[in-house]
């Protein structure tokens, strides 16, 4: 994540997303506003691909590269998030720390917000020498039937 953005308040809502982006200085285009309507309201983790060919079939007026230009640009300034997976990347509205749930039947991932004890950040610090200042849990699992 950009160091510019690490000590701003965390994004929680579209307004919250589009006020950032005003702040940072970046161009609001009609393009930028598809895109972060369209996590916003499926609150999904979706590739690129996904988010064109879903703005497309809502009749929104996009190219290809313009939404890899968009979500490059919007990701690195965490305003959304950028997942690196093995078959690509995902994208989510999601940009503070958080931790992800991984259904391994639907290949979905559900964000969720988990607060660790404080005494166990203290003993992670003190075996480590590090001082932890955001951590994120990866949880696998499969549906209950």
């Amino acid at each position: 994540m950009n160091t510019q953005t690490q000590d701003l308040k965390p994004i929680r809502s579209l307004e919250d997303a589009l006020e950032r982006c005003q702040n940072l200085g970046m161009r609001l285009s009609r393009q930028r506003k598809f895109i972060l309507e369209l996590l916003w309201q499926d609150q999904e983790h979706l590739s690129a691909r996904e988010i064109y060919d879903r703005l497309n079939r809502q009749g929104k007026d996009i190219g290809h590269t313009s939404v890899y230009q968009n979500l490059e640009a919007l990701s690195e300034q965490g305003i959304i998030e950028c997942i690196e997976r093995s078959d690509g990347r995902l994208y989510g509205n999601v940009s503070d720390a958080h931790s992800h749930v991984n259904c391994l039947d639907t290949q979905q991932i559900l964000d969720i917000h988990i607060e660790l004890p404080e005494e166990l950040i203290r003993h992670v610090e003190a075996q480590t020498g590090v001082r932890i200042t955001e951590y994120h849990i990866d949880f696998f699992g499969y549906r209950n039937a």
